[in-house]
């Protein structure tokens, strides 16, 4: 018998627009991925995504890639499965694309959104 797993990411807002010296959040809802956490990138049109952070549910606080640390970033879990990237102080530098991404055991891959 042949099954295949589906693992829908849902990121919201899908666009966001803010004003320099705000904070932006956005929210990143695994489905039914619950023991792999999230992991943040940010991507600069035409450039490769850079690793910003990492959460998982156990954690008490998150893991940074290099060039991103706290307060400027932080990750929350509002549960196992909804998880949401902070950016405080927006500078322009921050305009890029972001998107999260998990781990998928059921199907043994990488889901992204």
């Amino acid at each position: 018998m042949l099954q295949i797993g589906v693992t829908v990411v849902t990121q919201t807002p899908p666009v966001m627009t803010v004003r320099r010296g705000e904070t932006a959040s956005m929210d990143c809802n695994m489905g039914t991925v619950t023991d792999y956490g999230a992991r943040w990138y940010k991507q600069i049109p035409g450039g490769v995504p850079q690793f910003a952070v990492k959460l998982y549910h156990t954690d008490s606080s998150p893991t940074y890639g290099s060039g991103f640390s706290s307060p400027k970033f932080t990750s929350t879990h509002q549960s196992k499965s909804d998880y949401r990237l902070i950016i405080n102080n927006v500078e322009e530098g921050d305009s890029a694309f972001y998107y999260c991404r998990t781990w998928d055991d059921s199907v043994k891959e990488h889901v992204s959104q």
